[in-house]
């Protein structure tokens, strides 16, 4: 599992659960940044936005945490969104009716949603990564929202050691590896560059096909995208695809 923890680890049990040997192997650590005045002054002045998105269940916990510093109850009239269902569920599980794309988890498939095509001159709070893609942002941009991005985390790849890696990737030598963001696909490939193993023909599961196309590039083809990237889903696309390998 090369997803960041909790989640890494939170996968690993479901294959566990599923009766497969699984590792966790994070290519993605993540940190809260530090609260900046600007930061405190788009909290405070949240209800002056139309559009609120989070990028990912991590951003969206994080918003919601300085959110309920600021707010004892949550401002109203304001449309929620996350990009994928996961996300979306953060947000419900705090109370929210968020949107989020019925098929699909990836910029592209919330910019689909129908009331994000006619948002000229409304304001959009985009809840994110201090780095990352700025395809959501400038999509809507265009279409003539007053956009404002919010760092609230960053991202950096682990510092492995050669034993670790040994471990994890030579020793354990898996039949199928998770990496659910292009990130983490980048950061693992450069990690195999480096530690000098080759697990191309291993079954490799992403997110979407502009993901895959990016393993592709790299030599990686033998991948799976599942329906939907919930721990079930997830499992289940990886047993179907190794069953018809003849792994056990």
């Amino acid at each position: 599992m090369c997803r960041p923890e909790p989640e890494a680890s939170r996968l690993a049990q479901c294959f566990r659960n599923a009766g497969a040997d699984a590792r966790a192997l994070p290519m993605l650590e993540r940190a809260p940044l530090p609260e900046t005045p600007a930061q405190r002054t788009l909290i405070q002045n949240l209800d002056r936005f139309q559009h609120v998105v989070a990028v990912s269940p991590y951003a969206a916990e994080l918003l919601l945490a300085l959110i309920d510093t600021w707010w004892p109850q949550l401002p109203q009239g304001l449309n929620w969104y996350g990009v994928g269902a996961g996300t979306a569920k953060v947000l419900a599980d705090a109370g929210l009716s968020p949107q989020w794309p019925p098929q699909g988890v990836s910029s592209e498939d919330l910019l689909r949603l129908p009331v994000l095509n006619n948002i000229r001159g409304e304001r959009v709070l985009i809840a994110r990564g201090e780095s990352g893609r700025e395809l959501l942002r400038e999509t809507l941009l265009a279409r003539g929202a007053e956009v404002t991005a919010m760092p609230i985390y960053r991202r950096q790849a682990p510092d492995y050691s050669p034993q670790q890696l040994q471990q994890a990737l030579g020793d354990f030598a898996p039949d199928a590896i998770i990496a659910l963001s292009a990130e983490t696909l980048n950061n693992f490939i450069a990690l195999n560059r480096i530690s000098g193993h080759n697990l191309k023909q291993q079954l490799l599961v992403l997110p979407v096909q502009r993901v895959a196309e990016l393993a592709a590039s790299a030599g990686y083809t033998n991948v799976c995208i599942p329906a939907s990237l919930t721990d079930p889903e997830v499992v289940a696309a990886v047993a179907q695809r190794l069953a018809q390998k003849g792994c056990p």
